[in-house]
């Protein structure tokens, strides 16, 4: 049964959506129409060699006619000019390049070339003779393939019990070019996953708008044919570089078919050449990695398309990658945190500040080698250095509340240091107080609020308040304050009489005995 036809109106979304990287069954589903109807209409665009945006001034009466236009054959000559088949394979890798507007230059060149549907029959024939995995279709600098190889490279670890261990070669290609690189290390783990992605981007000198990895359980927390969950700092690097993640379907082999090709190259190629050799370190079967990567990439032709992986890359790749961020993405990972009542919370045994208003709330911590970020539904609340777990406390003032702020810097050592600084009666005054609680932390504020008097009453009327304090045996704070707010400072203590010095002797047991 054959399409409908369509509105201009519907077509201009359709080819809007397309434009997206949107599905055909997506647009279907949210325009409402069958998916034949909008693949008829995405062939008829692609025909005619539209994209979006549209030609400026193009209306609906011009779009009609580019779509339904009847196209006649241009039918030349007995003697035809056979096309570059390799030329036009590689043409096509371009962004908005199609087979009509390639076809549209060959025949300005070659008036009497063949017609446009036999232009396509035989550029699809010519299409079949390459491999498999040349006849996906990849777009210039979209998609960068990733995997590990599946054999590693044996390294000796400690030359005097002969221990190996064995390397794992990390493996990358450009979809269009296949522009290939790989390294070694250690482990699959995350940290060396991320590492081996920096490495690839920042040799291949930009970023594509697609990295297709694996499922495997580094990157993706949790495999899924409709919507796979990518691992936090994984996410995080892609974010970084301005690229996007699109995990390989389960159990679809086909979608990552460039890589398991590269791998295959990288195993018969690289590893297949290194059996004999012994390494001693990473970075010596790195530099020999490096060696062959660039006989790979700068001088075997691919076949039948006449042209090394690194002419591809310069040729198409290269002006379609994304430019790189001026530094490179920092290794991180990703913790998910309750903040304590006190306003703290736990990392690796040491305790960070987050703003008051945040206790008991949960917050995602971001770590670094060098710094520790903490997050609460997006919000970056807190950035602190990061410290070794040692159960201690690292407090910016700004996180607390002004009740707790007002006396977090002061301690009894540091009262003691600002009375002196007041003068001697004032220490001496400080002194008696702590001496006369039970406790010397008793007398804390007390002393806290005469030192601070100073501020308000200038430190000679606090020296001369604390003198008449002492002579008269007001120890409190509220004595030193009704002296100073009287006036009192400015006139001289009384004398006490004679007989009314007290006698000391250590026999004597005096009023606090009877207490």
């Amino acid at each position: 049964m054959p399409a409908e036809r369509i509105t201009m109106r519907q077509a201009r979304e359709i080819i809007r959506l397309k434009s997206s990287l949107i599905s055909a069954h997506e647009i279907s589903r949210r325009l409402g129409m069958p998916r034949s109807t909008v693949r008829e209409a995405l062939k008829r665009a692609e025909s005619a060699g539209l994209s979006w945006p549209l030609p400026e001034g193009m209306n609906d009466d011009a779009l009609e006619g580019a779509l339904y236009a009847n196209r006649r054959s241009k039918r030349g000559h007995r003697r035809v000019e056979e096309p570059d088949w390799a030329g036009v394979h590689r043409e096509l890798k371009r962004k908005h390049v199609t087979l009509m507007i390639l076809w549209d230059e060959y025949i300005a060149a070659n008036p009497g070339g063949y017609s446009y549907s036999r232009f396509c029959e035989l550029y699809r024939a010519f299409e079949k003779t390459l491999s498999v995995t040349m006849r996906q279709t990849h777009v210039a600098g979209e998609r960068l393939f990733v995997d590990y190889a599946g054999d590693g490279v044996p390294v000796v670890v400690d030359r005097l019990t002969g221990e190996v261990r064995m390397a794992q070669i990390f493996v990358a290609v450009l979809g269009a070019s296949s522009l290939t690189f790989a390294k070694a290390s250690w482990t699959q783990s995350l940290p060396d996953w991320i590492d081996a992605h920096v490495s690839a981007l920042s040799a291949i000198g930009g970023a594509p708008q697609l990295i297709v990895p694996d499922n495997a359980k580094t990157a993706i927390v949790k495999a899924c044919f409709y919507d796979p969950q990518v691992n936090r700092t994984y996410a995080d690097m892609a974010m970084h570089y301005g690229t996007a993640l699109l995990p390989a379907r389960p159990r679809k082999p086909r979608d990552k078919a460039k890589v398991e090709s590269a791998v295959l190259i990288v195993e018969r190629w690289l590893l297949g050449r290194l059996r004999r050799r012994t390494f001693y370190s990473l970075s010596e079967v790195n530099a020999a990695i490096g060696e062959m990567l660039k006989n790979l990439n700068e001088e075997r032709p691919l076949r039948r398309l006449g042209a090394t992986r690194r002419q591809l890359f310069e040729e198409i790749d290269r002006s379609a990658l994304k430019p790189l961020p001026i530094e490179p993405y920092e290794y991180s990972e990703w913790r998910l945190r309750r903040v304590g009542v006190d306003y703290h919370v736990e990392i690796d045994a040491h305790y960070y500040s987050v703003p008051y208003r945040f206790a008991r709330a949960e917050v995602e911590a971001r770590l670094t080698v060098r710094g520790v970020e903490i997050f609460c539904k997006g919000e970056r609340i807190a950035v602190h250095l990061r410290i070794s777990g040692n159960r201690k406390h690292t407090t910016i003032p700004e996180h607390m509340p002004s009740s707790h702020r007002r006396y977090a810097g002061w301690t009894i050592e540091r009262i003691r240091e600002d009375a002196r600084k007041i003068g001697p009666a004032t220490a001496a005054l400080c002194e008696q107080i702590l001496e006369a609680r039970p406790h010397p932390e008793q007398g804390y504020r007390a002393c806290l609020g005469v030192v601070r008097l100073a501020g308000s009453y200038g430190i000679e009327r606090v020296e001369a308040a604390a003198e008449r304090a002492i002579a008269i045996g007001a120890k409190t704070y509220g004595s030193i304050k009704s002296i100073l707010d009287n006036k009192l400072d400015r006139k001289p203590a009384p004398k006490r009489a004679a007989d009314a010095a007290p006698i000391l002797h250590q026999n004597i047991r005096g009023p606090r005995y009877y207490h």
